[in-house]
Order: C-alpha cells, then sequence, then structure tokens
C-alpha cells in the first residue's frame, strides 16, 4: 500500500488549533514537566511515552485529579502484564463524573432521545441527586466495595445513574442491552455474581415495543447470587413479585458519599464478544479509566463545559461507557435509545441536529450505509454546530472519508478511532490539531507506545505489521474476572511477544506518523506469502453498489493450498451473474493485488455479526475447516444464528 505524501483531506485552522485543549496541555506540561513547546503533537506524543511516568503525572494535574490519599510515585511497576499506577492513591471515578454539578447545577448533563426524537433533558442537580440517593439505598441493601451490581437496560438516563451510584459506593458495574437474549446475558453475568440486577420489562426498536418480561424471570432464577432486583417500566407494566421500584430508590434528597478507593480498585466489567467460547470478562480500574477518559475526551476528542456528546451506542458496547465519561469533561452527553436506521437511514443524523451535537460518533458501517442509500446530512439537517465526526467499529473506507467532507461540510474534523474494548479506549484515533488523510487514523493516542512489528518482533513504518503497545496503559485489565493464575489474562494479549501487548490487528504506521487498519490479524489473508487484512477487501468491494455486505475467509488446506472464498450479501434486485462476478473480481485485481482475487464469490442470505455488529471471520473460517457448530461459535454471541446454516451446510457439501 502507497504511503507516500498525499494531500489531506482537512486541515484545522490556526484558530481551532490555538483553542484545542491539547493545545493548552502541551503549553502547561512545557512550563510545569519539561514536555516540548515546539514541535506540535509528534514532539508531544514521543515525550509522552519516553516520559511515561511524568506524562500521567502531569496529566492527573491538568485535569486536577483529586487523590483523597496521595499517591507513592506514578508508576510503582511497569511490568506488563501487572503494571501498578498511581499506588497508595484513593480516589472515586463517579464523584468526578459529578463534578460539573457544582457550578453547571441547572444545565443539562444527559439529553435522552428515543424514537419519537424529543430531546429530554436531566441536569446535573437531578443527576448527582439520583445518583446520591440511589447510592444510599444500594448500600441499605449491603453493597459493599467489591461487590457486583448489574443492569440490563437499554441506553437510558437511569443506566447512567446506575452506573455512577455503583461507583460511588465502590462496588462494580456491568451492563447487557435488553436485545441480548437470555443466553447471552447469563453467559456474561453469572461469571461476576451480581448481588443486585437493574432491569426494564422491555423496549422500544424500529418502532416496536419488545416485551422482555419472561427473560428477566429467567434472569432471577438463573443468578442466585442476586438479593435485589429493581424494576425500571420502561412499557409502563407493573413491577414483577419481590422488585423494587426505580422510582422509591431514587426519591431522596441525599448527598451523595463517594467510598475514597485503591487507584486500581475495579470499576466495571466489560466482556469480549465471545464468538469462540465463553466472553472474556475484563475488569478495568476506577483510577485507570478516570486518568485515561479524562486524556481520551479532553485532549483528543477536545470535550468541554459546552459541548455535547452523541455516540450511537447499546449498553452492551465498550463505547456506552466511553460516552458516559463524557460527563468527567463537564459535557453534556447524549443517550439515544432506539435503532440507528428508524424511521429512515438517516435517523442518527436527525438526533444530532434535534440535540445540537458538537461530537457525534457512530459506526463505519453506518456511514457507509448512509452513502449507499443517498442520505444528504447538510442538504436535510441542521449539522451546523457539529465539530467532529467519529467512527469506529471497523475502519472508514476512504470513500467513507470523502462522503463525509462532501456531504456534511468540507471543514469537519473526521475521527476514525480505533482501540478496543479491552483498554475501553482508543490506541490510535482523532488529534484537533493534526490533519486528516483520506482512509488514515491521525496518529497514536498520547502515553500509547503503539508500533507495528514484523514476525520477529522489529517495528516497521510504511509497511503492514502486528499492532503492538510496548508500554503499559493506566486503562489496560487489571484482570480478567475468574482468571485466578492471570494465565487467560497473559495469553490474549501477551503470549507472541513477551511483555508486549499484542493487540491482534494488523496496522501500517506511515512515515507521516499516520496509522492504517487493515483488519484483524488473526484472520489474515495470506496469498503466497502476501499478507493483507480483510478490511480492506470489504472496502473494494462495497463500492459495487450491488454488494450490500461482504466476507472474505482464508483457509489453509490440508495439502498445503489455500482456499480464499468471498461471501456476498446481495442488495434488493442484484444478481450474482457472470458480469458482476467479472466486476468484483477487476476491482480487487486493479485496486488492490491479482493475488487477492477470491478462489470463489458465493451468495449468501447475511453475514453473521457479533451482538455489537462486527462481522465474525474466525468462526466462519472454523465451520468451514469442519468444526461443528457448537464448538465452532458461542451461539449466545451472534446476532442471528440461522445465517450460520449456510456456511455449516457449504462444508458439509466440500467435505
Amino acid at each position: 500500500m502507497s504511503t507516500a505524501n498525499p494531500q489531506p483531506l482537512w486541515q484545522p485552522d490556526p484558530q481551532r488549533i490555538a483553542q484545542a485543549r491539547i493545545t493548552q496541555f502541551q503549553a502547561w506540561a512545557a512550563e510545569h514537566h519539561g514536555a516540548p513547546a515546539e514541535g506540535g503533537y509528534s514532539a508531544l506524543h514521543l515525550w509522552s511515552v519516553d516520559q511515561l511516568d511524568t506524562f500521567w503525572k502531569a496529566l492527573a494535574e491538568f485535569f486536577d485529579v483529586r487523590f483523597s490519599t496521595p499517591y507513592a510515585r506514578v508508576l510503582g511497576d511497569r511490568s506488563m502484564p501487572g503494571a501498578q499506577w498511581f499506588p497508595g492513591a484513593t480516589l472515586n471515578y463517579a464523584e468526578h463524573a459529578l463534578r460539573a454539578a457544582a457550578d453547571r447545577a441547572d444545565l443539562p448533563a444527559l439529553l435522552h432521545v428515543d424514537e419519537t426524537q424529543e430531546p429530554r433533558p436531566v441536569t446535573w442537580a437531578e443527576l448527582r441527586r439520583q445518583v446520591g440517593s440511589l447510592a444510599a439505598e444500594l448500600r441499605a441493601l449491603g453493597v459493599r466495595p467489591g461487590d457486583r451490581v448489574s443492569g440490563y437496560l437499554p441506553n437510558i438516563p437511569q443506566a447512567v445513574v446506575a452506573l455512577l451510584a455503583t461507583a460511588a459506593v465502590g462496588a462494580v458495574w456491568t451492563s447487557c442491552a435488553p436485545d441480548f437474549g437470555a443466553r447471552s446475558v447469563l453467559d456474561r453475568f453469572q461469571q461476576v455474581e451480581p448481588v443486585v440486577l437493574f432491569t426494564v420489562d422491555g423496549y422500544r426498536y424500529g418502532g416496536k415495543e419488545h416485551d422482555r418480561r419472561d427473560i428477566v424471570a429467567e434472569l432471577r432464577r438463573e443468578l442466585p447470587t442476586v438479593r435485589a432486583v429493581v424494576h425500571i417500566p420502561l412499557l409502563g407494566t407493573e413491577a414483577p413479585e419481590g422488585a423494587l421500584q426505580w422510582s422509591a430508590l431514587t426519591a431522596g434528597d441525599t448527598e451523595p458519599v463517594f467510598e475514597q478507593v485503591p487507584f486500581d480498585h475495579p470499576l466495571w466489567v466489560l466482556y469480549s464478544s465471545g464468538t469462540t467460547g465463553l466472553p472474556k470478562a475484563i475488569v478495568q480500574s476506577q483510577g485507570g479509566i478516570l486518568v485515561e477518559h479524562l486524556k481520551q475526551l479532553g485532549l483528543h476528542c477536545d470535550l468541554g463545559p459546552e459541548d455535547r456528546f452523541f455516540w450511537y451506542t447499546s449498553t452492551g458496547w465498550m463505547m456506552w461507557n466511553f460516552l458516559v465519561s463524557g460527563l468527567l469533561t463537564g459535557t453534556t452527553i447524549v443517550l439515544y435509545d432506539g435503532s440507528p436506521g428508524y424511521p429512515d437511514t438517516g435517523a442518527q443524523w436527525r438526533v444530532a441536529e434535534r440535540t445540537g451535537a458538537t461530537l457525534y460518533g457512530t459506526s463505519a458501517a453506518y456511514v457507509m450505509a448512509c452513502r449507499k442509500a443517498g442520505v444528504h446530512p447538510a442538504r436535510d439537517y441542521d449539522l451546523t454546530a457539529m465539530k467532529c465526526v467519529a467512527t469506529t467499529g471497523s475502519p472508514l473506507p476512504p470513500d467513507g472519508f470523502r462522503w463525509l467532507h462532501d456531504e456534511v461540510r468540507d471543514d469537519l474534523w473526521i475521527a476514525s478511532v480505533s482501540g478496543g474494548t479491552d483498554v475501553c479506549s482508543c490506541l490510535a484515533g482523532g488529534v484537533p490539531t493534526l490533519p486528516v488523510y483520506t482512509g488514515e487514523l491521525q496518529a497514536p493516542g498520547l502515553g500509547t507506545d503503539l508500533q507495528a512489528w514484523d514476525p520477529g518482533g522489529r517495528p516497521v513504518v510504511d509497511e503492514v505489521g502486528e499492532l503492538v503497545v510496548t508500554e503499559p496503559m493506566p486503562s489496560m485489565p487489571i484482570r480478567f474476572w475468574n482468571d485466578p493464575d492471570g494465565s487467560r489474562y497473559h495469553d490474549s494479549y501477551f503470549d507472541t511477544y513477551p511483555g508486549v501487548w499484542r493487540h491482534g490487528d494488523w496496522i501500517t504506521v506511515t512515515s507521516r506518523g499516520t496509522v492504517i487498519i487493515h483488519g484483524r490479524s488473526d484472520s489474515t489473508l495470506n496469498r503466497q506469502g502476501v499478507r493483507m487484512g480483510s478490511a480492506d477487501i470489504y472496502e473494494v468491494v462495497e463500492r459495487l453498489p450491488e454488494i450490500r455486505e461482504s466476507l472474505v475467509i482464508g483457509i489453509e488446506q490440508p495439502d498445503g493450498g489455500y482456499w480464499m472464498p468471498l461471501f456476498v450479501h446481495l442488495a434488493p434486485g442484484a444478481v450474482l451473474d457472470e458480469a458482476l462476478l467479472n466486476r468484483i473480481k477487476q476491482a480487487i485485481r486493479e485496486q488492490l493485488s491479482p493475488r487477492h482475487v477470491p478462489d470463489e464469490v458465493i451468495e449468501v442470505p447475511g453475514v453473521p455479526h457479533t451482538l455489537t455488529g462486527k462481522r465474525i471471520e474466525v468462526p466462519v473460517k472454523r465451520l468451514l475447516q469442519g468444526t461443528p457448530l457448537e464448538k465452532a461459535v458461542n451461539p449466545g454471541s451472534i446476532d442471528n444464528l440461522a445465517l450460520l446454516d449456510f456456511y455449516e451446510e457449504l462444508a458439509r457439501k466440500r467435505g
């Protein structure tokens, strides 16, 4: 892939650079901590990874992190896994998330929007009051620091209140979205044994009401550790027998009490997609998330009290936790509960318009769907408040960058970001002071020593390599739940390069310092020794209007050969005839590589995804290699299990 010097798609103007919080931070850190005053972001980033301790100390001071007991040093042990951050310090995440209530009491902390599209505000004062009331009630129920509290909730204000009240008590939050079936939820919650369960009676999606009372009843039966169930009547039903009423628990006017916990005290448990087995239960710390999210949201996203932060997400995805952390920067966060495409494909742009979103985050898949559907955001919606559109979930193809530039605004900051549930943050992504190049992430994050490595463990530039992080980050997991000897945690990230985090993505770090993501390295396409990421194939194939979505798999054959099928889900009315077949192959041959023209192009009824919308390549590969369905995939992790029947049948025919 050429990484020669193209022209940037967008450049921030001098005023924007001067006003960016990252510019202010660099000047302040230069004055107080010896950071480079000149050289812009690249100099600041180099300093942040070379002087890791000093950088994180500076960041905590800049954002006025309140340590109720001081830390002995910034990094007690820097080995990975097992790095010790700010040993001796105590603090509370929820205390920081509610600080803006002191001087913004009557302004909105939350704007809640559902499919009726009318935003409803929750003020800072009201949010703080509800958190105080609920935290006191949780303590009265016997919830203690370290206990797990779970939510089977959509993206509604009650979920934010429950998370913050849990953190205030020092308990550990974990959540799943109510579109998860009972088995998917139990695969997650049974691992952590919650003592309290917050539930809704149902949710609204795609213009319909979905009753979840039967599933809630099953969760209650199958989670014997749960001592209290809290009922939130989203659809207006009565509380089931023995359940507590949300309204009763949040009626008090109690000043919140924030348990002061060690820096590495667990804040929440997130889950991997679990496509091939039980989801990993990833534990992140109160302090680690606090400082990482202040860095990411305050500096990289450039968010502050005047901003409105909307990211389309559900409570089952790490981006929801990331969205809630917008409160740390005093920002109003937008909670949208509903279908991303109801009543039409432009739904998310309408939410952005109605809430005055200044930073709007979505998936690359949604951007490409808008492009295919002929949506015209700037023409049809008032998006004058919007400064940035950010995308994640999969790499944003170059056509997506150009579409946003042309159809939203030509002075729009486009932040394609990439990170993961594993760190609940971005490893590379947006920087408000840097140019944007089509198809590229602007830079690695501050304090993130991100590199591309070849199989021998040598850094490469302008070449495809494994994404590694060679120094610890505060939001890396403190552990996995139910992993007493740490072996599962070690094997997930540190078995390839000892002491170095291997993330599982193919990337190119360019000589300009930008980052290109090529897709997951565990589903790499290796033809005649030439490796390519699946994302590169999808970008080319899905430009064709006849292709709704695609899935490419590379399979090593027992005889030493290599079979590479491309599965295509066609747009309505399209036919996979000889002409379309030739156009698909020609596009890959001319735009990517003749070696990566698929051996077969096969029409499928649909492409299966994880519950958070990522294509599942590895389980399909396992099915095609003859692994039985029950061993190839965890059924509770897939959005439409019936789609796998096609691939299983194909494997049987080829068998």
